[in-house]
């Protein structure tokens, strides 16, 4: 039987705590009267930095239960990170790790067939979204049109997948390998490689609380993901520029003949819009190119991507 931890990434979840580990506590029992995992098997919460009771919460639940462990971030390292430091930490007590959200949005009512995946020989299960009925339809517009636009880019990621899933020891190993600043999980693990294997599920509402990701949040995880998975962007800029270009000289022609022609017409009004267009486009193009340098320069840095304050084993 298999050694499995619940790694849970937790930011100002006060609210939702209580009943998370309630309903956690429960599902890893039957795991284990079911006979699919240790009686060594653990939840694992990582505080990333919270600013109100959680970790406080924490450690309550592992006072009164020694299935419950708790990692304490010394600051706020942002999700994937905290997601990550919990992974490390699971890799070296278990055989296995479910990653999941504190508000129990992901129906955990599937591990039993991620587990079951496991012992078939996947060393990485992907919990898959069967629809997004839940979502507003702003969110389930721009969710699929995030799937989509990095499948076009080139980048292998999983369709509806977010970071529901169950790793087992040699993937965790090997993710160890993968030393991004820029964390993009859903990325990088499907170029771990290894035998694969996905569970569908329905996703339900938030428990209590809000999101800890707003739109501004969602955007930039959306670009983290795009600029570090794929330099088509730069590719398309290098395209624009050369229609651009293209474009130019058909103009000068046409403003040359006109010319000669004796039907030129004096005016601002083109003049000042093509000057705007053209401003407008190289802006985009540098800021483009600029947000590539930055990721550079944060690689170059190799800061650590994490520090543990505190761990309850």
């Amino acid at each position: 039987m298999p050694v499995i931890y619940f790694v849970v990434p937790c930011y100002n979840e006060e609210e939702v705590l209580p009943e998370t580990n309630r309903r956690l506590l429960i599902k890893l029992n039957r795991l284990i009267d079911s006979g699919r995992a240790d009686e060594k098997s653990r939840i694992l919460y990582i505080d990333d930095g919270s600013r109100d009771k959680t970790w406080d919460i924490i450690m309550g639940f592992h006072s009164e239960c020694e299935s419950v462990c708790g990692l304490k971030l010394a600051h706020n390292a942002g999700h994937q990170n905290a997601l990550l430091a919990g992974l490390m930490t699971a890799r070296e007590h278990a055989d296995c790790a479910i990653s999941l959200d504190a508000d129990l949005q992901d129906d955990i009512d599937v591990l039993d067939e991620f587990v079951d995946r496991y012992k078939e020989g996947c060393e990485v299960v992907y919990g898959v979204r069967n629809k997004r009925e839940s979502d507003t339809f702003f969110k389930r517009f721009t969710a699929q049109g995030f799937y989509k636009f990095m499948k076009y880019l080139g980048v292998d990621i999983i369709y509806n997948h977010a970071d529901y899933r169950l790793m087992g020891k040699n993937a965790l190993n090997a993710l160890q390998d993968y030393k991004e600043v820029n964390l993009f999980l859903r990325g990088i693990v499907p170029l771990i490689g290894y035998k694969s294997g996905v569970v569908y599920y329905n996703r339900s509402e938030r428990l209590v609380g809000e999101s800890k990701y707003p739109l501004k949040k969602m955007i930039s995880f959306a670009l983290d993901g795009i600029t570090s998975f794929s330099v088509k962007p730069l590719r398309i800029i290098s395209n624009l520029g050369i229609l651009i270009s293209l474009l130019s000289v058909v103009g000068i022609l046409y403003a040359l003949i006109s010319y000669i022609a004796g039907v030129a017409v004096p005016g601002w009004t083109a003049i000042v819009a093509s000057i705007w267009l053209i401003g407008g486009i190289q802006l985009l193009c540098i800021g483009v190119v600029g947000g590539y340098i930055g990721k550079i320069y944060s690689e170059v840095k190799s800061r650590p991507r994490y520090n543990i304050e505190e761990f309850l084993n």
